[in-house]
């Protein structure tokens, strides 16, 4: 048997890298009987028939997985927002921060399109995410600004570009490597959203090692499965305070003795109470 990865699947037909060549392949009867079925990034185990076929026989352990987008075993998510067109939606980004977190993937912010807005505006943004612990890249697809800063954060490692419609995801992947030759759509003036230019997901293999996967635009992510917990995991500035707390369950709304509240940024704290109340919510019904 020989392990390879799931770089692209699309009815039934796999594109799997082996040792760095790409095959073809399909899944075993015996798996599909099962109705289990692999995603990109999976880890499989690889056999290949007397007629030269490509057979994945195994589906191999998951260290994580994402559902929007479906891929596993990510390492890196890059969390792309626009600085303007369209306008920043925080508690968007706050949400992608908090799945990140509960799934064990690293996040790192990157602020798209800052040819657009000054360097003041764009700092201050950015200022936000830095003091709260996260790694935070300025690009613009447009100047070339962040992309050389950018491949070496995908350097040989497996990583997701998530974030809403009409940021500029694909025109970044299409200036971090030249040939890629991806589709790139226009924002609406009338909705500020973008149009949906990728269809599926699907792992890109980059010159410099490793691999990102284009992903289709979202517009929400839902948090009804997660916790308390899980939503002060997408916040470390807060998990660093927590400790200095008079109670080890607050959760820093109203409690007395909270080190939090009035100590982080206002704009996070407000997106924090507002996925706190919208989980907790949805729990009791």
């Amino acid at each position: 048997m020989t392990k390879a990865r799931i770089v692209k699947g699309v009815g039934g037909n796999y594109v799997i890298l082996v040792d760095g060549e790409l095959l073809q392949g399909r899944l075993r009867g015996k798996l599909r009987k099962t109705k289990i079925r692999p995603s990109v990034g999976d880890y499989v185990e690889l056999s290949v028939d007397p007629e030269g076929n490509s057979m994945i026989e195994k589906i191999l352990p998951r260290k994580n997985a994402l559902l929007r987008p479906v891929i596993a075993n990510v390492d890196c998510a890059i969390i792309v927002f626009a600085l303007k067109s369209p306008d920043p939606h925080l508690n968007l980004l706050d949400r992608f921060l908090v799945m990140s977190a509960v799934r064990g993937i690293d996040a790192i912010i990157c602020l798209n399109k800052g040819d657009l807005v000054s360097d003041e505006e764009t700092e201050k943004m950015a200022d936000i995410y830095r003091q709260a612990g996260y790694q935070v890249l300025v690009t613009s697809a447009k100047s070339e600004t962040g992309i050389v800063k950018l491949r070496e954060v995908l350097r040989d490692r497996i990583s997701v570009f998530a974030g809403p419609s009409g940021v500029g995801k694909s025109s970044l992947l299409n200036a971090v490597q030249e040939g890629l030759a991806l589709r790139t759509g226009e924002v609406s003036e009338k909705t500020q959203r973008g149009k949906h230019t990728t269809r599926h997901t699907e792992l890109l293999l980059l010159n410099g090692g490793g691999a990102v996967a284009d992903t289709p635009g979202f517009s929400a992510l839902d948090l009804a499965d997660l916790d308390s917990h899980d939503i002060q995991m997408g916040y470390p500035e807060m998990v660093a305070l927590a400790g200095a707390c008079r109670f080890n369950d607050c959760l820093h709304r109203t409690e007395p003795g909270c080190a939090v509240r009035g100590a982080i940024d206002p704009v996070r704290y407000g997106n924090y109470l507002l996925l706190l109340d919208e989980t907790m919510n949805k729990r009791r019904y």
